[in-house]
C-alpha cells in the first residue's frame, strides 16, 4: 500500500474534515501544503484541472472531493466506520446537506465584512483582493447568501444540530459518523479562523460541547512532505487498475451515452468549475475515473464522486 498523501492547507475547512477522519481512522499520512489560491502548478500537474482543496494522492491515483476521500479511507480502514448501520443512508444524506447548505450559510456568515477584516488583518490589501478574486472565479454564477440572511439561516441550522444532540453525544448516536465530520468543519472555521464571528455558536452550548468532542479525535500521524516529492512519487508509480484499488466498484453505469475510452471532461456542478480532461476509464454508480498524462507526474488516474460532478464529452481541439 502506497503512502497516503493529503494535499491541503491548514485553514481549509474541507481539509479539516479529512484530517479528522484520518485521525478517527488512526491512519498515518503525509502532508503537502498547497496554495490557497491560484496559481497552483503542482496541483494541476496531478489533477489536470481540479483545484479545490483537499485532494488525496495514493501513488499515481488522485482522489478528488472530500466525499470521495471519505469513501476511500473507509475502504482502506473499515473500522471505526464512517457509515455505521443501520443509518448509513441517513448519515450520507445529512453529510451532503452539511457539505453544501450548512457550509455555504456558515461561510457567508464567517466572511462578512467583520470576519473578512479579521482574516486579513495585518496582510497587504492585495492579499485580500487576490483571495476575493480567486473565490469569485470559483463560485461562477452561484447565488450567495447576504451576511444577514446567512446569519439567520446559520442560527436555525445550529439549533437543529443542537436538537440532535439532546440525548446523544454525536449527531446520529453514540459514535461519530460521516455526518459529524461534514457538519463540524464549517463550524470549526467559524471558531478557529474567524473567531470574531463565533458568538453565534454560544447560542447552542450543546453544539460547542460536541465540537470539543470532535476536536479531541485528533488528526492521526502526520509527516511533512513536499509537492515536488509527491509528483516524483506519482511519476514512479503505476495507477491501479479499475476495480483493483481503493474504489472497488467497477461496473459501468451509462447515464450519458458516452462509452468508456472516450475523451471527456469532468467539472463540479457549482463551486470550482475548472474542468479536468482525460480518457474515461470508469463510470460506476458512485464515481468517475479519468486516465491522463502529465510530463512531470506521468500517467495518472484521477477519481471523482458521481454526485456533484458533471461528465461531458470533450470538444475536439
Amino acid at each position: 500500500m502506497a503512502d497516503l498523501i493529503l494535499h491541503h492547507y491548514p485553514t481549509s475547512p474541507f481539509s479539516e474534515k479529512v484530517r479528522l477522519i484520518l485521525g478517527y481512522k488512526q491512519l498515518a499520512w503525509k502532508s503537502v501544503i498547497i496554495p490557497s489560491i491560484m496559481p497552483k502548478p503542482d496541483v494541476l500537474a496531478l489533477t489536470g484541472g481540479y483545484r479545490k482543496t483537499p485532494f488525496l494522492q495514493v501513488g499515481a491515483d488522485i482522489y478528488c472531493d472530500s466525499a470521495l476521500i471519505a469513501d476511500v479511507l473507509e475502504h482502506l480502514q473499515p473500522t471505526p466506520s464512517l457509515y455505521p448501520e443501520p443509518g448509513k443512508g441517513l448519515a450520507r444524506t445529512l453529510a451532503q446537506w452539511a457539505d453544501s447548505t450548512l457550509f455555504w450559510a456558515a461561510m457567508a456568515h464567517n466572511l462578512g465584512p467583520r470576519g473578512a477584516a479579521h482574516m486579513f488583518a495585518g496582510a497587504p490589501p492585495e492579499t485580500a483582493k487576490a483571495f476575493g478574486e480567486d473565490r469569485k472565479a470559483m463560485t461562477g454564477g452561484m447565488v450567495r447568501l447576504r451576511p444577514a440572511d446567512a446569519a439567520a439561516a446559520y442560527k436555525s441550522y445550529l439549533r437543529r444540530l443542537s436538537d440532535m444532540l439532546d440525548e446523544q453525544p454525536f449527531l446520529l448516536g453514540q459514535v461519530p459518523c460521516i455526518a459529524d465530520f461534514a457538519a463540524y468543519h464549517p463550524l470549526w472555521f467559524t471558531r478557529v479562523r474567524t473567531p470574531v464571528m463565533a458568538d453565534i455558536l454560544q447560542l447552542t452550548p450543546a453544539v460547542l460541547d460536541w465540537m470539543d468532542r470532535m476536536h479531541a479525535i485528533g488528526q492521526g500521524g502526520m509527516e511533512k512532505f513536499g509537492s515536488a516529492r509527491a509528483i516524483a512519487v506519482a511519476a514512479a508509480a503505476e495507477p491501479t487498475r479499475v476495480g483493483d484499488g481503493l474504489l472497488t466498484d467497477s461496473t459501468f453505469q451509462d447515464e450519458h451515452g458516452i462509452p468508456l475510452g472516450s475523451r471527456v471532461s469532468i467539472t463540479a456542478e457549482s463551486f470550482g468549475p475548472e474542468p479536468t480532461e482525460g480518457e474515461l476509464i470508469a463510470a460506476t454508480r458512485t464515481h468517475y475515473t479519468l486516465s491522463r498524462n502529465d510530463e512531470r507526474a506521468g500517467t495518472l488516474h484521477v477519481h471523482f464522486p458521481r454526485i456533484g460532478y458533471v461528465l461531458k464529452a470533450a470538444i475536439p481541439a
